[in-house]
């Protein structure tokens, strides 16, 4: 189910309790790592866009965390920092807060700033 908040400090403060530190965690690193891009809710979750597309979201789902890189050239450059993860098209799932590793996510995050391919 798609959240209603309409800020991403609401679905942050919303999200379960066990999802929170590292939703917070990568707000952060987008933040950060994602100058030049606009911060919204879209879709039902937290992303980043570069003019009026999304290139870069996460969500708390029920089981996980995911972070989507919609660059598919940013995710194929960084595959071997994920080894060991649940990745799908675009998207990779954390089951545990403690499988986020922020240099990896930095390296995702840094080569989508770089990328103006297509988008997932």
């Amino acid at each position: 189910m798609q959240s209603q908040a309409t800020t991403i400090d609401q679905y942050i403060a919303e999200a379960p309790a066990e999802h929170r530190e590292a939703l917070k965690l990568l707000r952060g690193l987008c933040v950060e790592e994602l100058s030049g891009f606009d911060e919204a809710i879209r879709y039902g979750m937290p992303a980043y866009l570069r003019g009026d597309v999304v290139e870069v979201g996460f969500a708390s789902q029920k089981r996980y965390v995911s972070l989507y890189i919609l660059r598919r050239a940013a995710l194929k450059a960084c595959s071997d920092q994920l080894a060991g993860l649940s990745v799908g098209k675009g998207c990779i799932r954390f089951r545990r807060p403690e499988q986020i590793d922020p240099a990896a996510v930095r390296a995702l995050l840094q080569a989508s700033a770089r990328d103006t391919g297509p988008v997932c």
